[in-house]
């Protein structure tokens, strides 16, 4: 009995011990192949998405600026399911102070994301309802200007949520081997509207008013405007179908793991409680570049140019792909 008590215990020589998840082997394995495979789909999709806005000077938009910020945050995403797959049992090997640096990166680039989902509404937005307007408006420069400061003020944000927990790392775990964090009441509910409530109001709102600006103003616009014509309004319409989907599945994903992780007085937030929340927080990540390959030609073309190892001859990045 004794030894059946051990096997279960993240550490058998500490009486102190966190417990293991009881699983079967067999579904076990299963997490495990499915998390990796995720991981990896990620990591390399992104990638991709990456590599073809960053060399493609074609693709050099302030929407592609946007959509190349948040494949970054999905690719970072993806190389942070190492640590969820090591968690599989529910067992943290590392340090107390990595625990902490994991909670404080997750939650940084999770706000990375959602602001960056406001920004791309915001670009549609414009682009949709104010096209006259929009190439002096919306510029490669200020879309660099707003990425940074999304980033900037989601690390500094999330930094001070979770400032207690990076002081004093491992003060709130009751056993040793776990990993977990405590948002104070406050801090939860602040960055509950910050980085969730206000964020998805901004995108919901957004969405209801881009639809009805696109059926009733945008095609007038363009028609009597002299520097459009009608194949500019599909393009944005047809941008505006994509970043609908995109948009569309990222509250689907990230919904729950708000609900679970920002709810109640203290939140505990246990790494193993929220493996469900946070896989499907991943699979949206790894689903964004297949939205791309699915909807915008661009991307395909790109992806092209890539396996094939054009990218690396002499004024490749001058390439039409657009």
């Amino acid at each position: 009995m004794a030894a059946a008590v051990e096997a279960d215990l993240c550490f058998p020589q500490f009486n102190s011990s966190y417990r293991k998840i009881t699983r079967s082997p067999a579904v076990s394995m299963l997490i495990y192949i499915t998390l990796s495979s995720i991981a990896v789909l990620t990591v390399v999709l992104n990638l991709l998405v990456i590599i073809s806005i960053f060399h493609f000077k074609k693709l050099h938009t302030p929407t592609n600026l946007l959509l190349l910020s948040l494949a970054v945050s999905d690719f970072l995403v993806g190389l942070l399911m190492v640590f969820q797959i090591i968690l599989i049992d529910g067992c943290w090997f590392l340090c107390d102070l990595m625990c902490s640096l994991y909670f404080l990166l997750d939650y940084g680039i999770t706000s990375a994301s959602v602001g960056t989902m406001v920004l791309i509404s915001i670009d549609r937005y414009v682009a949709i309802c104010d096209p006259l307007h929009y190439s002096t408006k919306v510029t490669q420069s200020r879309a660099k200007v707003c990425v940074l400061l999304c980033w900037l003020s989601s690390a500094v944000f999330q930094g001070l949520v979770l400032r207690d927990n990076v002081r004093h790392p491992g003060r709130y775990n009751s056993c040793y081997g776990e990993c977990i964090v405590v948002v104070e009441y406050v801090a939860g509910i602040v960055d509950l509207l910050l980085s969730f409530i206000g964020p998805v109001s901004i995108i919901v709102l957004g969405r209801a008013i881009l639809y009805d600006c696109s059926l009733l103003l945008s095609e007038q616009i363009l028609m009597l405007a002299g520097s459009f014509n009608l194949t500019t309004l599909k393009s944005e319409r047809k941008a505006l179908r994509t970043v609908s989907v995109v948009i569309t599945v990222f509250l689907i994903c990230i919904c729950p793991y708000y609900c679970v992780t920002l709810t109640g007085g203290d939140a505990v937030l246990s790494a193993s409680s929220v493996a469900f929340v946070m896989c499907l927080f991943y699979f949206n990540s790894c689903l964004n570049p297949l939205i791309y390959a699915l909807f915008y030609p661009w991307f395909r073309k790109s992806i092209k140019l890539i396996i094939t190892l054009e990218i690396l001859k002499p004024g490749s990045c001058e390439a039409n792909v657009v």
